[in-house]
């Protein structure tokens, strides 16, 4: 997964097909416990792109976009907002997977 270096980068990144935003933090032990089953996310879905956001380093784009609880994923298509799983709460490899298949085409 890339990080996200600029704010810029992250308006670019909205316009593409099928983008996901997933807003952590180093200090987030629920964000270290998804961390290892990433890779696996990504390749179920090889037709997204996967971008971290490091909320302590974009504090004013999770404002901009309402994410005041990490792990949290925000999905992107074509300039769009697509879909959200904002929340604080820890997130199973099943619920993201049933939040980005949900996802509209």
């Amino acid at each position: 997964m890339r990080n996200l270096q600029s704010t810029e980068e992250f308006h670019e990144l909205t316009k593409e097909s099928a983008v996901i935003f997933m807003f952590t933090a180093g200090w987030c032990p629920d964000c270290r416990v998804i961390d290892p089953i990433m890779p696996d996310i990504e390749k179920s879905f090889p037709d997204h792109k996967f971008v971290s956001v490091n909320r302590d380093e974009f504090i004013d784009l999770c404002i901009d976009q309402d994410i005041y609880g990490i792990p949290s994923f925000l999905a992107y298509g074509n300039g769009q907002e697509t879909g959200r799983f904002v929340s604080k709460d820890r997130k199973t490899q099943a619920e993201i997977e049933g939040f980005i298949s949900n996802l509209p085409k």
